[in-house]
Protein backbone atom coordinates (compact mmCIF):
# COMPACT_ATOMS: atom_id res chain seq x y z
CA UNK A 1 0.00 0.00 0.00
CA UNK A 2 1.31 3.34 -0.98
CA UNK A 3 1.97 5.97 1.54
CA UNK A 4 -0.83 8.43 0.78
CA UNK A 5 -3.25 5.74 0.69
CA UNK A 6 -2.01 3.91 4.40
CA UNK A 7 -1.93 7.68 6.01
CA UNK A 8 -5.73 8.39 4.53
CA UNK A 9 -6.78 5.26 6.04
CA UNK A 10 -5.33 6.44 9.12
CA UNK A 11 -6.70 10.07 8.91
CA UNK A 12 -10.49 9.30 7.49
CA UNK A 13 -11.18 7.54 10.91
CA UNK A 14 -10.18 10.87 13.15
CA UNK A 15 -12.14 13.77 10.85
CA UNK A 16 -14.20 14.73 13.52
CA UNK A 17 -11.95 13.36 16.15
CA UNK A 18 -9.72 16.53 14.80
CA UNK A 19 -12.70 19.28 14.74
CA UNK A 20 -13.82 18.32 18.54
CA UNK A 21 -10.28 18.85 19.41
CA UNK A 22 -9.76 21.83 17.20
CA UNK A 23 -12.71 23.12 18.94
CA UNK A 24 -12.15 22.38 22.84
CA UNK A 25 -8.62 23.95 22.32
CA UNK A 26 -9.91 27.35 20.52
CA UNK A 27 -9.27 30.76 21.75
CA UNK A 28 -13.40 31.79 22.78
CA UNK A 29 -11.61 35.15 24.17
CA UNK A 30 -11.78 36.49 20.81
CA UNK A 31 -13.03 40.24 21.38
CA UNK A 32 -15.66 39.45 18.17
CA UNK A 33 -16.04 37.14 15.50
CA UNK A 34 -17.27 33.37 14.48
CA UNK A 35 -15.12 32.24 17.21
CA UNK A 36 -16.25 33.50 20.16
CA UNK A 37 -19.93 32.67 19.31
CA UNK A 38 -21.85 31.28 22.45
CA UNK A 39 -25.19 30.44 20.20
CA UNK A 40 -25.42 26.50 19.72
CA UNK A 41 -26.18 26.72 15.92
CA UNK A 42 -23.42 29.31 15.10
CA UNK A 43 -20.91 26.54 17.00
CA UNK A 44 -22.88 23.63 15.50
CA UNK A 45 -22.77 25.10 11.97
CA UNK A 46 -18.67 25.88 12.93
CA UNK A 47 -18.17 22.37 13.86
CA UNK A 48 -19.93 21.29 10.71
CA UNK A 49 -17.54 23.39 8.01
CA UNK A 50 -14.17 22.38 9.84
CA UNK A 51 -15.19 18.71 9.45
CA UNK A 52 -16.10 19.51 5.76
CA UNK A 53 -12.32 20.93 5.51
CA UNK A 54 -10.89 17.53 6.96
CA UNK A 55 -13.25 15.42 4.54
CA UNK A 56 -11.98 17.61 1.64
CA UNK A 57 -8.05 17.06 3.02
CA UNK A 58 -8.51 13.63 3.39
CA UNK A 59 -9.79 12.92 0.36
CA UNK A 60 -6.20 14.20 -0.84
CA UNK A 61 -4.08 11.10 -0.14
CA UNK A 62 -6.48 8.92 -1.94
CA UNK A 63 -5.51 10.90 -5.05
CA UNK A 64 -2.87 12.93 -4.84
CA UNK A 65 -3.03 13.14 -8.13
CA UNK A 66 -6.08 15.00 -8.32
CA UNK A 67 -6.03 18.68 -8.21
CA UNK A 68 -6.00 20.18 -5.02
CA UNK A 69 -7.47 23.84 -5.14
CA UNK A 70 -10.70 21.95 -7.15
CA UNK A 71 -11.08 19.92 -4.21
CA UNK A 72 -11.68 22.84 -2.07
CA UNK A 73 -13.03 25.71 -4.51
CA UNK A 74 -17.29 25.19 -3.34
CA UNK A 75 -16.07 25.16 0.76
CA UNK A 76 -13.27 28.00 0.08
CA UNK A 77 -17.01 30.23 -1.40
CA UNK A 78 -18.69 29.14 1.52
CA UNK A 79 -16.72 30.01 4.22
CA UNK A 80 -15.51 33.15 2.38
CA UNK A 81 -19.06 34.24 1.94
CA UNK A 82 -20.40 33.22 5.29
CA UNK A 83 -21.94 36.10 7.14
CA UNK A 84 -20.08 34.85 10.53
CA UNK A 85 -16.93 34.81 9.25
CA UNK A 86 -17.47 37.87 7.58
CA UNK A 87 -18.26 39.33 10.12
CA UNK A 88 -14.64 37.78 11.80
CA UNK A 89 -11.35 39.81 11.60
CA UNK A 90 -9.22 38.04 9.04
CA UNK A 91 -6.41 37.59 11.42
CA UNK A 92 -8.41 35.37 13.40
CA UNK A 93 -8.95 33.23 10.59
CA UNK A 94 -5.75 32.78 9.24
CA UNK A 95 -5.23 31.98 13.20
CA UNK A 96 -6.95 28.80 13.21
CA UNK A 97 -5.81 27.91 9.40
CA UNK A 98 -2.26 27.72 10.99
CA UNK A 99 -3.61 25.18 13.63
CA UNK A 100 -5.16 23.19 11.62
CA UNK A 101 -2.46 22.67 9.98
CA UNK A 102 -0.16 22.37 13.08
CA UNK A 103 -2.81 19.35 13.87
CA UNK A 104 -2.26 17.77 10.35
CA UNK A 105 1.43 18.02 11.48
CA UNK A 106 0.93 16.34 14.36
CA UNK A 107 -0.93 14.01 13.51
CA UNK A 108 1.56 12.63 10.72
CA UNK A 109 4.10 12.79 13.56
CA UNK A 110 1.74 9.98 15.17
CA UNK A 111 1.53 8.74 12.00
CA UNK A 112 5.62 7.82 11.45
CA UNK A 113 5.82 6.63 15.62
CA UNK A 114 3.22 4.13 14.72
CA UNK A 115 3.97 3.23 10.68
CA UNK A 116 6.96 4.71 9.83
CA UNK A 117 9.33 1.68 9.67
CA UNK A 118 6.86 0.78 6.44
CA UNK A 119 8.23 3.73 4.42
CA UNK A 120 11.18 5.45 3.54
CA UNK A 121 12.03 9.20 4.63
CA UNK A 122 10.64 10.29 1.55
CA UNK A 123 7.77 9.05 1.60
CA UNK A 124 7.02 10.44 4.70
CA UNK A 125 8.59 13.60 3.41
CA UNK A 126 6.31 13.56 0.50
CA UNK A 127 3.28 13.54 2.90
CA UNK A 128 4.72 16.53 4.95
CA UNK A 129 5.47 18.81 2.17
CA UNK A 130 1.60 17.71 0.41
CA UNK A 131 0.23 19.05 3.86
CA UNK A 132 2.10 22.20 3.83
CA UNK A 133 1.45 23.05 0.24
CA UNK A 134 -2.24 22.36 0.22
CA UNK A 135 -2.27 24.51 3.26
CA UNK A 136 -0.66 27.58 1.10
CA UNK A 137 -2.68 27.51 -1.82
CA UNK A 138 -6.06 27.02 0.01
CA UNK A 139 -5.02 29.87 2.87
CA UNK A 140 -4.11 32.15 -0.08
CA UNK A 141 -7.06 31.54 -2.23
CA UNK A 142 -9.34 31.96 0.94
CA UNK A 143 -8.21 35.14 1.35
CA UNK A 144 -8.74 35.91 -2.59
CA UNK A 145 -11.90 35.26 -2.25
CA UNK A 146 -12.95 36.75 1.30
CA UNK A 147 -11.22 40.17 0.28
CA UNK A 148 -13.71 40.19 -2.88
CA UNK A 149 -16.57 39.40 -0.39
CA UNK A 150 -15.47 41.78 1.76
CA UNK A 151 -15.60 44.51 -0.91
CA UNK A 152 -19.30 43.04 -2.19
CA UNK A 153 -20.19 44.00 1.14
CA UNK A 154 -18.74 47.11 1.70
CA UNK A 155 -20.10 48.56 -1.86
CA UNK A 156 -23.44 47.39 -0.73
CA UNK A 157 -23.04 48.96 2.76
CA UNK A 158 -21.70 52.29 1.20
CA UNK A 159 -24.60 52.23 -1.42
CA UNK A 160 -26.96 52.19 1.32
CA UNK A 161 -25.35 54.85 3.44
CA UNK A 162 -25.12 57.11 0.27
CA UNK A 163 -29.44 56.05 -0.41
CA UNK A 164 -30.07 56.95 3.31
CA UNK A 165 -27.89 59.93 3.64
CA UNK A 166 -29.60 62.01 0.31
CA UNK A 167 -33.20 61.01 0.52
CA UNK A 168 -35.72 63.03 -1.53
CA UNK A 169 -38.38 63.49 0.98
CA UNK A 170 -41.98 64.30 -0.39
CA UNK A 171 -43.74 67.64 1.30
CA UNK A 172 -46.48 66.88 -1.11
CA UNK A 173 -47.29 66.28 -4.39
CA UNK A 174 -45.25 68.56 -5.92
CA UNK A 175 -42.75 69.62 -3.65
CA UNK A 176 -39.63 67.55 -2.11
CA UNK A 177 -36.35 68.35 -0.02
CA UNK A 178 -33.01 67.26 -0.30
CA UNK A 179 -31.41 67.65 3.27
CA UNK A 180 -27.29 66.92 3.13
CA UNK A 181 -25.93 65.77 6.20
CA UNK A 182 -22.08 66.06 7.09
CA UNK A 183 -18.54 65.86 4.64
CA UNK A 184 -19.23 65.42 0.89
CA UNK A 185 -16.21 63.94 -0.90
CA UNK A 186 -16.71 63.80 -5.02
CA UNK A 187 -18.09 60.40 -4.65
CA UNK A 188 -21.01 61.30 -2.55
CA UNK A 189 -21.45 64.23 -4.56
CA UNK A 190 -21.52 62.71 -8.10
CA UNK A 191 -23.73 59.84 -6.49
CA UNK A 192 -26.16 62.57 -5.12
CA UNK A 193 -26.38 64.04 -8.37
CA UNK A 194 -27.38 60.88 -9.89
CA UNK A 195 -29.44 60.01 -7.01
CA UNK A 196 -31.53 63.37 -7.07
CA UNK A 197 -32.18 63.71 -10.68
CA UNK A 198 -33.69 59.98 -10.37
CA UNK A 199 -35.68 60.68 -7.77
CA UNK A 200 -37.08 64.05 -8.35
CA UNK A 201 -38.45 61.92 -11.94
CA UNK A 202 -39.65 59.04 -10.43
CA UNK A 203 -41.42 61.21 -7.30
CA UNK A 204 -42.58 63.79 -10.10
CA UNK A 205 -40.91 66.65 -7.87
CA UNK A 206 -41.30 70.06 -9.75
CA UNK A 207 -39.67 72.24 -6.45
CA UNK A 208 -36.97 70.77 -4.67
CA UNK A 209 -35.50 72.70 -1.74
CA UNK A 210 -31.70 71.99 -0.76
CA UNK A 211 -30.82 72.09 2.32
CA UNK A 212 -26.46 72.97 3.09
CA UNK A 213 -27.06 73.73 6.68
CA UNK A 214 -25.53 70.13 7.80
CA UNK A 215 -22.87 69.95 5.78
CA UNK A 216 -19.75 71.46 7.19
CA UNK A 217 -17.01 71.30 4.52
CA UNK A 218 -16.63 70.66 0.57
CA UNK A 219 -13.80 71.51 -1.40
CA UNK A 220 -14.00 73.32 -4.70
CA UNK A 221 -14.11 70.35 -6.80
CA UNK A 222 -17.64 69.17 -4.72
CA UNK A 223 -18.88 72.94 -5.13
CA UNK A 224 -18.79 73.06 -8.40
CA UNK A 225 -21.13 69.38 -8.51
CA UNK A 226 -23.37 70.94 -6.16
CA UNK A 227 -24.43 73.61 -8.03
CA UNK A 228 -24.18 71.43 -11.03
CA UNK A 229 -26.64 69.43 -9.49
CA UNK A 230 -29.60 72.49 -9.16
CA UNK A 231 -28.03 73.39 -13.07
CA UNK A 232 -29.28 69.68 -14.15
CA UNK A 233 -32.45 69.99 -12.00
CA UNK A 234 -33.17 73.10 -14.29
CA UNK A 235 -33.02 71.16 -17.37
CA UNK A 236 -35.56 68.59 -16.29
CA UNK A 237 -37.83 71.17 -15.28
CA UNK A 238 -37.42 71.37 -11.30
CA UNK A 239 -36.78 74.39 -9.38
CA UNK A 240 -34.36 74.47 -6.41
CA UNK A 241 -33.74 76.27 -3.49
CA UNK A 242 -31.15 75.99 -1.79
CA UNK A 243 -31.08 77.02 1.75
CA UNK A 244 -28.26 76.91 4.80
CA UNK A 245 -25.44 77.62 2.70
CA UNK A 246 -22.28 78.21 5.15
CA UNK A 247 -20.19 81.03 4.88
CA UNK A 248 -17.38 78.99 3.73
CA UNK A 249 -19.10 77.14 1.12
CA UNK A 250 -20.74 80.74 -0.19
CA UNK A 251 -16.94 81.65 -0.20
CA UNK A 252 -15.70 78.91 -2.00
CA UNK A 253 -18.77 79.29 -4.78
CA UNK A 254 -17.52 82.73 -5.24
CA UNK A 255 -13.60 81.47 -5.82
CA UNK A 256 -15.30 79.46 -8.49
CA UNK A 257 -17.30 81.99 -10.37
CA UNK A 258 -20.63 80.22 -9.64
CA UNK A 259 -23.23 82.84 -10.03
CA UNK A 260 -26.20 82.63 -7.57
CA UNK A 261 -28.25 85.05 -9.97
CA UNK A 262 -30.97 82.80 -11.24
CA UNK A 263 -30.90 80.28 -8.04
CA UNK A 264 -32.99 81.08 -5.00
CA UNK A 265 -31.47 80.73 -1.63
CA UNK A 266 -32.93 81.51 1.80
CA UNK A 267 -30.74 81.05 5.29
CA UNK A 268 -33.20 78.30 6.44
CA UNK A 269 -35.52 75.72 5.10
CA UNK A 270 -37.75 77.04 7.83
CA UNK A 271 -38.09 80.14 6.07
CA UNK A 272 -38.11 78.77 2.30
CA UNK A 273 -40.74 76.13 3.44
CA UNK A 274 -42.67 79.52 4.73
CA UNK A 275 -42.06 81.33 1.81
CA UNK A 276 -43.04 78.57 -0.64
CA UNK A 277 -46.33 78.78 1.45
Amino acid sequence: MKVSEKFYEFMKERTWQLTEKWYESLDKSDPSGVYASKDTKVIQTLKEQNHAFHERFCHLFKDVGQDRLCNFELWIEEIAKDEEHLQTPTHFILREFFRTQDQYLAILKEFIRLHGSEFTLDETEFLRELIINTFSIVISKFAEENYEYSQRRLKAQQEMIRELSSPVILLNKKTGVLPLVGDIDTGRARYILENTLNECVDKNVEHLFIDLSGVIMVDTMVAHQLFQIIESLNLIGVRSTISGIRPEIAQTAIQLGISFENISVTSTLERALNEQQ
